[in-house]
């Protein structure tokens, strides 16, 4: 579960809720209705996300990112610590590089 996807929830449920209260009860608008639906399809999406786990990457920040290829590569390993989020490995290896060529 990542906070995006909490979020995305409670604003959707948010919207739901706000569409639902200004609805005339006598006779709401078909476009009304369909607002509503839409809202309520972005909630149920969103609520699908909070169980769809860690994701293939195990990163709480990119869970549907892609994997790192050199990850359980063992003729060239990554660094101790290094998980298996390529975009978060991408990230540490641009400050690696930004380190040493401020060495310099």
């Amino acid at each position: 579960m990542g906070y995006a996807d909490l979020r995305e929830l409670q604003s959707a449920l948010s919207t739901a809720s706000d569409i639902a209260f200004s609805l005339d009860a006598a006779a709401p608008a078909p476009h009304e209705a369909e607002q509503l639906l839409e809202a309520l399809r972005r909630a149920s999406a969103a609520a699908a996300a909070l169980g769809a786990g860690a994701g293939a990457t195990g990163c709480a920040e990119h869970p549907k990112g892609a994997v790192d290829p050199l990850y359980g590569d063992k003729d060239d390993p990554l660094p101790p610590g290094w998980g298996r989020c390529l975009l978060c490995n991408d990230r540490r290896r641009r400050a690696n590089a930004a380190q040493r060529r401020s060495w310099r």
